[in-house]
């Protein structure tokens, strides 16, 4: 499993464009850490992102989370072409050749899906951590350590969308129209439906069905934490609004982007062993 996970990495590093967005990918995540210094002084208005508690504990994993998931489309864009390279260049037919079974090159592609998800979530366990102690007003083991579930809903989110863009990378095999497709989904598939449901019965209705859907169910493991900050909650209550939401990580949602990833990957795995290649 490391020599195909190690192959896999290789291939990627010798490639200028995933290398590219592998650097901008991480450039993004940390650059999370620059809302810290944003400050509006506007006459008697100040304003200041890191005062208002975004990097406080425990709220910070929510909110970390939250941004950083924003920006797997760099990811995902790699994941897409790291399959459609494999026909254009030839190699995945030259790797069968010499012995990779298709099972095998399957599995090196999501042990890649899960690589990149584990060290995305390292990656954003780290930085928000060292914000959390750089800017919370808790410094207690027990409230820094707290609501870190919003890291494994982080982790699931990655593997399930990145198993999504190798099913497609593999079903299309141009990595420019497997992207999309993958925008057609979301708003054929997924928009234009939740919109019809919504208008003909109601936005509870459109919600529970949108839950069961592949973007549906990978956004509802982590839920918006801008109406979860105490400012905004009080701006609310002053103009007679009452925010009550549920923002906790649900074990059955884990389970339905767990089941679309399974979903994916045998389909990954059905498609190659069918087409001749």
């Amino acid at each position: 499993m490391l020599r195909l996970l190690q192959i896999e990495f290789i291939k990627l590093w010798n490639n200028k464009s995933s290398k590219f967005l592998i650097l901008c990918y991480f450039g993004l995540l940390v650059s999370i850490a620059l809302f810290a210094s944003i400050k509006f002084n506007i006459g008697p208005i100040r304003f200041h992102l890191a005062e208002m508690g975004i990097f406080s504990f425990p709220y910070i994993w929510h909110f970390n989370t939250f941004i950083a998931a924003l920006f797997k489309l760099f990811l995902a864009i790699i994941i897409v072409s790291m399959v459609a390279n494999e026909y254009s260049n030839k190699t995945l037919k030259q790797n069968l050749i010499d012995g990779l079974s298709k099972k095998e090159f399957i599995l090196s592609k999501f042990l890649t899906v899960l690589a990149f998800s584990a060290i995305s979530t390292l990656f954003i366990f780290v930085v928000s951590l060292l914000l959390g102690l750089s800017f919370s007003d808790f410094n207690e083991v027990g409230i820094i350590f707290r609501d870190l579930e919003y890291l494994i809903a982080y982790f699931i989110k990655l593997v399930g969308f990145f198993s999504f863009c190798l099913f497609v990378g593999i079903l299309i095999k141009r990595s420019a129209f497997a992207l999309g497709f993958l925008f057609m989904w979301f708003i054929i598939a997924e928009i234009f439906p939740y919109i019809y449901l919504m208008s003909k019965y109601s936005k509870e209705f459109a919600d529970k069905v949108f839950a069961f859907s592949p973007f549906g169910s990978m956004w509802n493991l982590i839920a918006e934490p801008f109406t979860r900050l105490n400012a905004v909650k009080s701006i609310a209550s002053q103009v007679g609004e009452e925010v009550n939401r549920d923002f906790a990580v649900h074990w059955y949602e884990l389970l339905i982007v767990l089941g679309w990833t399974s979903i994916f990957i045998f389909l990954s795995y059905y498609l190659l062993k069918k087409r001749d290649l």
